[in-house]
């Protein structure tokens, strides 16, 4: 593929709880070396959309293309397996566990060697190497034998992201990474994506609008389910259905 490619399509996705419609025929597409917000109050229809694409939730119609493979019917491991990541809304990682220790886990499944049962995985030369490369890249060199319990909260937000690398993913899907920070956590977090994006194609799903337009190279706009737009940060600040619907009259 080229440095630019798609590496992720959604065709005409569509979710149906009974009579609720949650997504309504979304299409986009992410691109290695942008960040792809979508943002929407609410409702939107924003989390259900990321849980489809992650395989987490399977679309009603429509379909979902990885590096130009169709895996609308795959679960969500083979997707991870296949180039794709996510973090969610809410932390999941180990509290107990170090910094390394939870990024050793996920490149343990990326090196996953059952054979060898008996050998301690704490000296595994390919997951080890792969879980400190992934913490150093997500800014974590530095507390790497630290238990996650006791890192900031940008820290585990950063130790998502960290766990997500450990697997080798060519595609992020981000779910409010930058919840709850405070001003200096979110420049720390917006530097990782900004050098992230650069063989990354990410999917930012996000409230905070000031870093949304700040980091964005592309953004969608969601009401009740359905795209009302989509493009550049500034076209969409200039749109008027936007600006009437999400940011407020201008």
């Amino acid at each position: 593929m080229s440095a630019d490619a798609t590496l992720l399509r959604g065709r005409e996705i569509t979710r149906r709880w009974g009579g609720l419609v949650a997504v309504d025929r979304v299409s986009l597409e992410l691109r290695r070396g942008e960040v792809h917000a979508v943002i929407g109050t609410n409702g939107a229809g924003k989390s259900t959309l990321i849980n489809i694409l992650a395989g987490e939730i399977a679309p009603t119609a429509g379909r979902v293309e990885l590096m130009g493979q169709d895996v609308t019917d795959w679960p969500q491991p083979r997707r991870a397996r296949a180039g794709l990541g996510r973090s969610y809304q809410r932390n999941t990682i180990y509290p107990s566990f170090t910094v390394l220790e939870n990024c050793r886990l996920a490149a343990q499944a990326r090196f996953s060697r059952p054979w060898a049962f008996w050998r301690d995985a704490a000296r595994c030369l390919l997951s080890v190497p792969a879980a400190r490369a992934a913490a150093q890249r997500a800014g974590l060199a530095d507390f790497l034998d630290r238990p996650a319990e006791l890192l900031s909260h940008g820290q585990k937000r950063q130790l998502e992201i960290a766990i997500c690398l450990a697997t080798a993913p060519q595609v992020l899907l981000l779910d409010e990474p930058l919840a709850g920070m405070g001003a200096e956590e979110t420049e720390r977090m917006l530097a990782l994506l900004a050098e992230l994006k650069a063989d990354h194609a990410i999917l930012l799903v996000e409230h905070d609008m000031d870093a949304v337009f700040r980091i964005a190279d592309r953004i969608t706009v969601m009401v009740n389910g359905a795209v009302i737009a989509s493009g550049t940060p500034a076209a969409v600040r200039a749109n008027p259905d936007v600006q009437a619907a999400y940011l407020g009259e201008q």
